[in-house]
């Protein structure tokens, strides 16, 4: 059986109790890149440790992937995939843009996720059919929205920088098509498309932990969540998100063409 919705609120709930305390206040950060920056916090390890101890007490049989702490049977036909804070660079800059990530996938699928932002009081939750959207304004379902075409897109990446040799020329390529766009603000990007506020995501060098949950909520608020080339994203890597179709496919294009 998957898992319902209250129990995606408990896990949402238990992270946000480690995490918002430590917002905007003073944080141990440590780096886990040599030669480059890749923050982790103690609200990160926290987080994920919360909510893996209740999944472990409600659904023992399921595994965990998630970034801060070992995986445990993710070729389990049930797993739950984690990322505690995704944007910690946003985290440990005060800016309100980070977001728990929980999904769940089945043999290999992602088929629920939630996002959540506890600063904003902002949950978005894919419940395996419907995508949802509760916050400050109330609770609605959420749908992405059909632009007409990339030259009306709006286009979020994390950072222009995170793209290396032929991906930059790619990337610019379709953002030299679009009508806005907008860089910094992580698994939030995805969200505000699900939610039908902008267009496209294009990004690379993801984990399987910042797509996991949000794929679902992608694809059941109407959108196409794929690989650079065309595939299921679960694995991450090169990903690019669109609110319809036919921008998926005009984008795609402009990438293999570039």
């Amino acid at each position: 059986m998957r898992p319902d919705r209250s129990f995606f609120n408990r896990l949402a709930e238990a992270a946000k109790a480690e995490t918002l305390p430590r917002f905007r206040s003073p944080l141990f950060v440590t780096n886990k890149e040599r030669g480059g920056f890749d923050p982790v916090t103690e609200g990160d390890r926290a987080a994920e440790a919360a909510i893996r101890a209740l999944i472990e007490s409600e659904y023992p049989e399921h595994g965990i992937l998630g970034e801060e702490h070992e995986d445990i049977g993710t070729d389990r036909d049930h797993v739950w995939v984690i990322d505690p804070i995704d944007g910690t660079r946003a985290f440990i800059s005060g800016v309100p843009v980070w977001g728990t990530l929980i999904g769940f996938r089945e043999k290999g699928r992602s088929v629920m996720g939630l996002m959540d932002q506890p600063f904003t009081g902002e949950r978005y939750f894919a419940d395996g059919e419907c995508s949802w959207y509760s916050g400050p304004d109330g609770e609605r379902q959420i749908r992405t929205r059909d632009c007409g075409g990339i030259e009306n897109a709006i286009l979020f990446t994390t950072s222009p920088h995170l793209f290396k040799g032929a991906e930059l020329a790619k990337y610019q390529a379709v953002q030299d098509k679009v009508q806005l766009f907008r860089y910094g603000i992580d698994c939030y990007a995805y969200a505000l498309l699900a939610a039908g506020h902008v267009d496209l995501v294009i990004e690379t060098v993801l984990k399987p932990y910042d797509v996991g949950a949000l794929i679902p909520l992608i694809e059941q608020a109407g959108g196409v969540i794929t690989t650079w080339e065309g595939e299921r994203p679960e694995g991450g890597g090169r990903i690019i998100a669109a609110g319809s179709a036919t921008l998926h496919a005009q984008a795609l294009q402009i990438l293999k063409d570039s």
